[in-house]
């Protein structure tokens, strides 16, 4: 029988043991996997969300079409009905952060502004780029949970939020470590993200007022509210250009 017959047999074994799991993962041959199922609704939530199915096939069109870009996702290597199995990324960052040597921070989250400024530079965008929905192995950085409603905003655009996200979340996962941040920060800057940075930094100037307002709350804030502060702290003091 052929392997990929017997990978075939494997996967729909796994879906018929977690029928109606959300996200389940599983190792073939050495080899860790995600089997990905439509989301099962129940109540009020079938008429909140009731595509669920089209939500988990555009999901699989926008990773194929990504990874036939050459941009950095995980490879979707099945696809059933009412399923699909990608390649595991390794941990994403969030997790890694709670779970490394601080000295390994560093490197890691340099390697993920470097991936986004070069997503960035292929003229693509995330729409989320938490550090939740984004993995690290190996130094090899993946883009998970792709956003698919914001067609409607210029690439540019979309990509300013893209980094805004991304700073924000650097905030609310590791609190004021400025140092650590504002290295990755310079990363995605001399990375390509550089015209992108600018423009963001452009976006906020109308929004500074909320320095002040946000000030009192950046150590005592909730976990959305602290961030805000220290992203403005950002791009006020960030060096307006960096040296060659």
């Amino acid at each position: 029988m052929a392997e990929n017959d017997i990978f075939h047999q494997y996967v729909a074994k796994i879906y018929h043991e977690h029928c109606g799991e959300r996200v389940v993962s599983f190792e073939f041959q050495g080899k860790r996997y995600w089997l990905k199922q439509v989301e099962k609704l129940t109540g009020a939530m079938r008429l909140l969300k009731p595509n669920s199915t089209a939500a988990l096939n555009k999901e699989i069109d926008v990773l194929n079409t990504l990874g036939h870009l050459g941009a950095p996702v995980p490879a979707v290597v099945e696809v059933g009905d009412g399923y699909m199995v990608v390649e595991d990324a390794g941990d994403t960052i969030n997790h890694l952060l709670h779970h490394t040597n601080q000295a390994l921070w560093q490197p890691i989250l340099n390697d993920a502004s470097t991936a986004l400024a070069k997503l960035h530079n292929m003229q693509l965008a995330h729409g989320r780029p938490a550090l939740r929905d984004i993995s690290w192995q190996a130094g090899e950085v993946k883009f998970i949970d792709f956003e698919a409603n914001q067609q409607n905003d210029s690439i540019i655009s979309q990509q300013i939020r893209d980094l805004l996200v991304f700073i924000h979340s650097l905030y609310r996962y590791m609190e004021p470590n400025n140092r650590v941040i504002c290295q990755a920060i310079k990363c995605y800057r001399l990375a390509g993200g550089e015209n992108i940075w600018q423009k963001a930094k452009q976006f906020l100037a109308a929004w500074q007022w909320l320095y002040y307002f946000a000030k009192p709350f950046r150590y005592t804030g909730g976990k959305d509210l602290k961030p805000v502060y220290w992203v403005l702290w950002h791009f006020r003091q960030a060096p307006l250009t960096l040296p060659n």
